[in-house]
């Protein structure tokens, strides 16, 4: 496995916080009517995660030259329909958890009823900002809309959701497992790598299957690095409750494989992925960083 630029958490550090701020500015202000729902926003929002997704759509980015300003508002509209999703995953009628980004969920924090207007209020919120911000053509941007709603709706995120949800108890095979996290991870990594790509010229066809195939793997990767992470990690590592899918019977790429196996296939779905990358030159090297830090990473 290739090594990370040295800088790359540093490089990390900064657009973390740069897609805060830019988060901070985009949310309505707690002081807002209704401030109750406002602020639950801001707590679902701010002040917690990885934001591999950002990152992802800031490095797409730098490999099609795209303008690190509207880039910003591309990981913002990601980073709104994550934590959206989040919130709705962590529901007692989905996954029924109490804990997430190391604090109590939102609808601990606040109530049920809140939580779940939260989370319409930030999906509706990021597809705002993609349909206000001024990133390529009008046509291209409409393209951009209709990409994103298809990853996040039922033949993406929310489909994802509810293959998990049925499989519960289930026993299912190493195409069924890819098939459900292709759609229940898979589809929003995707997003916000095309999303960042989109703001930058020049992207041939063959760079965009390209940039397309190398999402699929790492969004796959991300979903099996998860999975070995909740079987082996404690609580306070991982931020949220661990061993929580063995524990209902949810099928993993553990259970199908097991620990060694599982990381065997992180493996070969990183070198895919820096496979994919073959066209490109240095300009792709923080995709490259990202393919290692999330197969490497330990939280």
């Amino acid at each position: 496995m290739r090594k990370i630029s040295a800088d790359f958490n540093e490089w990390a550090a900064r657009l973390r916080q740069r897609i805060e701020r830019v988060l901070d500015d985009l949310l309505p202000s707690a002081s807002l009517v209704p401030s109750r729902l406002h602020d639950a926003m801001r707590y679902a929002v701010l002040d917690g995660g990885k934001r591999v997704r950002p990152l992802l759509a800031f490095a797409a980015g730098e490999a099609t030259g795209a303008d690190p300003a509207q880039v910003a508002r591309m990981a913002a509209v990601v980073e709104l329909v994550h934590a959206y999703s989040l919130v709705h995953d962590d529901l007692p009628s989905m996954d029924d958890d109490a804990l997430r980004r190391g604090k109590p969920t939102c609808h601990i924090a606040y109530d049920e009823a809140t939580a779940l207007l939260v989370g319409d209020s930030l999906h509706s919120l990021a597809f705002q900002v993609l349909a206000e911000t001024a990133v390529a053509s009008p046509e291209e941007r409409l393209e951009m809309v209709g990409m994103l709603a298809k990853a996040v709706g039922s033949r993406g995120m929310a489909g994802g959701q509810a293959i998990d949800l049925e499989s519960v108890g289930q026993s299912l095979n190493l195409p069924e497992l890819e098939l459900m996290h292709i759609h229940k991870t898979g589809a929003l990594i995707c997003a916000a790598v095309r999303l960042g790509a989109g703001c930058g010229r020049g992207l041939t066809e063959e760079r965009r299957d390209r940039l397309d195939h190398y999402a699929k793997c790492v969004g796959l990767a991300f979903q099996v690095v998860d999975d070995v992470l909740d079987a082996e990690a404690s609580t306070a590592t991982l931020g949220k409750t661990a061993g929580k899918d063995a524990a209902r019977h949810k099928p993993t790429y553990v259970s199908v494989l097991g620990v060694d196996s599982a990381q065997d296939m992180a493996g070969e779905l990183y070198r895919d992925a820096l496979g994919a990358l073959a066209g490109f030159g240095g300009e792709a090297e923080r995709l490259r960083d990202l393919a290692g830090f999330i197969v490497q990473r330990r939280f």
